[in-house]
């Protein structure tokens, strides 16, 4: 009987003469010990191309991918595919762009109906960072699922959960972020364990974005018995302590080999010191380059994003900006607009544009330099994806010099001395096949794109407001004032309302009055015929019971009997300042 692993090697031999794949090695071991010395190694192995169809996939799931242009696996899948179709715990490190969504999307696929639907229990889920990076998983989830019968459910922040609520009633895959999935679960609307497969996707970006301890509740909550599969563009220490406590003798897949570059082979890289007043202007010359299709602006802040957007925009450029102070339903609006066409340059931040696969994106900007090495393979990763070329051109400050330098030195880059470059630089144009006669502003005759504008804002409702139950009654409200007039029935009829008898507490002086009692005397009190109208006195509460006038300064018959109320020693002191101010004017 074979072992396990000999049968992995068996699937990995080259299918006759055909080219191999781009280099791709399987380092596979059973356990990860204190030391990180593996039990078990595989060494490098060579395969050739490989069609989904022979990996054994289900013939309506190879069937969708073929329709959509997908015949043969990426390295990184032809892979991982024996091993997550058998069911194993396993961790996929591979570049970014080569394909891990399809690598893991479809295992779980080929193995959803292994048990039965029920409501709010996903049999498989998926945890990613970003809200677009669910989006997309999702959508290729579903790609890939077309001609079967599965519910991909997308749960992230900043929609209304209703609609959220309402599709796990018939779910099976669950796509979404950390913190959306521990509040739906708080709440009993989310039922984990049911779980048979985990999936932690872009574990190093979760890492940096400080959702490790939201992803180990949630590991929590799904079933120890779980086939757990860990992807993730790089290891650090934190990941790999992740992998070592809640994976099942995982295996380690590497998608290339050791001495190769971290970034990706077909991408043309370009760096340029640019000074910060000139970026814009150079960007605008970049934005002409020959052959410029889809672009990715990285910023470093959301200001900067909202900045370089509008900037370019009027300079007539078709630029929409995505970034974390935007609401959802504006996020998703220039998503769209971008996938779609109408917006060819997207300004974004790196939060915002983890894990984004847009086909056709031939040129990434990074506007401010990166952070680290870690943040500029992910950014020029947007472009080159799938085995495309690309152009990835980085902008250096004079400040950012010793950052740059850092990158340039550990991914053994050939930029250690950018050059100083100005939009009217004559190397700027040669390197980028920018036309000469490119300027500051696009001509009208290019700009061929709808814009944002064209796309629609989708309404997606307002996050967590429906969950309270005053909310719940003020909406009620709502719905009723706008389905029917104040005052009108359903039949158009005039309803009339009972208006509902207010009690009434009659006073005098501070003291309540008893009804039927006799009033106090007033006519001692009463002015004489000579005595100047009072102006500013309210109006007598009831016409039967006249209220008599009061001289400045005098109190009332109730107010004395009542040891003199505040009302009264206002009057007073009121009073003593209008006799002083005569006093004075008949001094002048």
């Amino acid at each position: 009987m074979q072992s396990r692993d000999s049968r992995r090697l068996a699937l990995f031999e080259p299918a006759g003469c055909g080219p191999p794949m781009e280099a791709e090695a399987l380092t596979a071991y059973t356990t990860i010990n204190d030391d990180q010395t593996p039990e078990t190694e595989i060494p490098p192995l060579r395969t050739g191309d490989k069609a989904f169809r022979d990996f054994g996939i289900a013939e309506p799931i190879c069937a969708a991918l073929e329709a959509e242009g997908i015949v043969t696996a990426f390295p990184i899948q032809a892979l991982t595919l024996p091993i997550a179709l058998d069911g194993h715990d396993l961790i996929g490190q591979a570049r970014t762009g080569t394909g891990k969504t399809l690598a893991f999307g479809v295992p779980i696929l080929e193995r959803i109906h292994e048990a039965a639907r029920e409501p709010a229990s996903p049999r498989a889920l998926v945890v990613v960072p970003t809200r677009e990076l669910a989006i997309q998983v999702a959508d290729d989830l579903r790609m890939a699922g077309a001609r079967i019968d599965v519910n991909v459910v997308t749960l992230y922040g900043g929609r209304a959960y209703e609609p959220q609520i309402d599709a796990l009633a018939t779910v099976d895959i669950v796509v979404g972020t950390p913190g959306r999935l521990l509040d739906l679960s708080r709440q009993g609307h989310l039922r984990l364990g049911r779980v048979r497969t985990l999936v932690l996707d872009e574990a190093d970006k979760m890492l940096d974005l400080g959702f490790l301890p939201d992803v180990e509740r949630i590991l929590q909550l799904t079933p120890p018995a779980r086939q757990t599969m860990l992807f993730s563009a790089t290891m650090p220490g934190e990941v790999v302590t992740l992998a070592r406590r809640y994976l099942s003798r995982p295996t380690h897949i590497r998608a290339e080999q050791h001495d190769e570059p971290a970034h990706v082979p077909t991408t043309e890289q370009h760096v340029f010191r640019a000074h910060q007043m000139d970026k814009i202007e150079v960007l605008a010359r970049v934005l002409q380059a020959e052959g410029r299709g889809l672009t990715i602006v990285f910023s470093r802040t959301k200001r900067s994003a909202d900045q370089v957007a509008s900037s370019l925009t009027a300079k007539g450029f078709a630029a929409a900006a995505v970034h974390g102070d935007l609401g959802q339903g504006q996020r998703e609006r220039a998503m769209r607009a971008f996938r779609s066409g109408k917006v060819d340059v997207l300004v974004a931040t790196d939060v915002a544009a983890r894990g984004l696969d847009v086909d056709d994106v031939t040129h990434v900007v990074n506007y401010e330099c990166p952070e680290d090495e870690k943040a500029y393979l992910h950014r020029i990763g947007r472009t080159g994806r799938a085995g495309r070329g690309g152009v990835a051109v980085t902008f250096v400050d004079w400040d950012d010099l010793h950052r740059w330098k850092s990158i340039n030195d550990g991914l053994h880059l050939d930029f250690a001395d950018p050059a100083e470059t100005y939009s009217t630089s004559d190397h700027l144009y040669a390197a980028l096949r920018i036309p000469r006669t490119a300027g500051s502003v696009l001509p009208r005759a290019q700009r061929d794109r709808a814009g944002l504008e064209a796309e629609d804002l989708e309404d997606i409702g307002e996050t967590g407001k429906t969950r309270s139950r005053t909310n719940a009654r003020a909406r009620h409200a709502d719905a009723v004032r706008h389905d029917r007039q104040p005052g009108v029935s359903g039949d158009g009829a005039r309803q009339t309302r009972q208006r509902s008898q207010r009690s009434r507490r009659r006073t005098r002086g501070g003291q309540p009055t008893r009804p039927g009692a006799e009033s106090p005397p007033l006519a001692e009190h009463a002015p004489s015929q000579h005595a100047p109208a009072q102006h500013g006195r309210a109006a007598p509460l009831d016409a039967h019971e006249p209220e008599a006038p009061m001289r400045a300064g005098q109190p009332t018959t109730a107010e004395s009997a009542a040891g003199g109320s505040q009302t009264a020693r206002r009057a007073r002191r009121r009073g003593a300042r209008t006799r002083s101010n005569s006093t004075a004017a008949a001094a002048e």
